[in-house]
């Protein structure tokens, strides 16, 4: 299933809220209902009051990497994803007007000279746009060093790195921010606390996404620690709803739920980590998670076919159409939506 639709230019964010005179949890959030087919709109701050007592909120504790390098002669990488032989997944963007753009360059073999003498080279194509590389350096600690956050052309100027951080994020890892986790705050937090809303982590690190039209997200490496499977296990039990905090979050608990088995009892996750291959769509469905909070996403995303999975078409187009007419704004520095059973 497919959600098309056109995105007016002028509803990309191009600049932090913060920067707009909004607060981060001053941002907008369009709020969806399956069982009603209702749709309405909030602050984000107003978050607390839309869950329940009992509800459980699982967010990924991911950090931001600034991940991109510049390499000279107009050319950037962007590393996305380690992988168990110590290569990385990267993509190679060219640099047009302070910009970086899909590169179609490159070749097996190819080397690429990065800042401070360190050496990338190209070892094959993982997928039509990303190559596994090798850095002849550590990477994460040669990025901390000499890498910035990654932009793309909807956001004209830098920022920095803390513009890219989520409060939750305590493991670094990601080539991008899990940005459906941006708008909350410490204030948020304390208030979802105190109304007696469950918050536990899971840990995927995710990698680039500016991947081609209906090409499916690529492996990443997860975790879903004993403590949050178990509270996942315990709120499903107890009649309270999980509500996933972003599409990674999605990801790597549906993922802990393959783990547990389809023969166990419904919902049920278990304790689990490594790297997860699985996509979820309205055919796989999804067993762990009853609601999501996430990003307004371009269309024909691959996210798109995950949020099918918690709406169906119907309700996702009126979603949608509602965003636009209202004005919301897209990307990593825009509005959010809240799909609730």
């Amino acid at each position: 299933m497919v959600i098309d639709f056109v995105l007016p230019p002028d509803l990309e964010a191009h600049d932090p809220p913060e920067a707009r005179g909004v607060p981060r949890d001053g941002v907008r959030l369009l709020v969806s209902r399956r069982s009603t087919g209702e749709i309405s709109h909030h602050a984000f701050r107003d978050l607390p009051g839309l869950l329940l007592p009992g509800d459980l909120l699982v967010v990924n504790n991911t950090g931001t990497l600034p991940a991109q390098v510049r390499a000279g002669g107009g050319l950037a990488v962007h590393f996305s994803t380690p992988q168990a032989d110590g290569s990385w997944l990267v993509e190679l963007r060219k640099i047009k007007n302070k910009i970086s753009m899909p590169n179609e360059q490159g070749y097996p073999g190819q080397v690429i000279c990065l800042p401070a003498g360190a050496i990338l080279t190209l070892e094959g194509r993982a997928t039509a746009r990303l190559w596994r590389a090798r850095l002849s350096v550590a990477v994460v600690p040669y990025l901390l060093r000499h890498g910035a956050a990654i932009r793309y052309s909807h956001v004209p100027r830098e920022w920095g790195l803390g513009c890219y951080q989520t409060v939750f994020a305590t493991e670094p890892g990601s080539a991008e921010m899990p940005s459906a986790s941006r708008p909350f705050t410490p204030a948020v937090v304390t208030a979802l606390v105190a109304r007696g809303v469950l918050i536990a982590p899971i840990t995927l690190h995710a990698g680039v996404s500016s991947l081609e039209a209906d090409e499916d997200p690529y492996p990443e490496a997860y975790d879903v620690p004993p403590a949050t499977a178990r509270l996942v296990n315990h709120v499903r039990a107890s009649g309270g709803r999980v509500i996933a905090a972003g599409t990674t979050v999605v990801r790597a608990i549906e993922t802990a739920g393959l783990a547990a088995g389809r023969d166990g009892p419904y919902g049920r996750v278990v304790a689990s980590a490594g790297w997860t291959s699985h996509v979820v769509t309205p055919e796989t469905g999804v067993r762990a998670a009853d609601g999501l909070l996430t990003g307004l996403h371009e269309p024909r995303s691959s996210h798109l076919r995950m949020l099918a999975a918690f709406a169906d078409a119907g309700l996702l187009s009126r979603c949608y159409q509602a965003a636009i007419r209202s004005e919301y704004l897209w990307h990593e520095f825009g509005d959010v939506h809240l799909l609730l059973p």
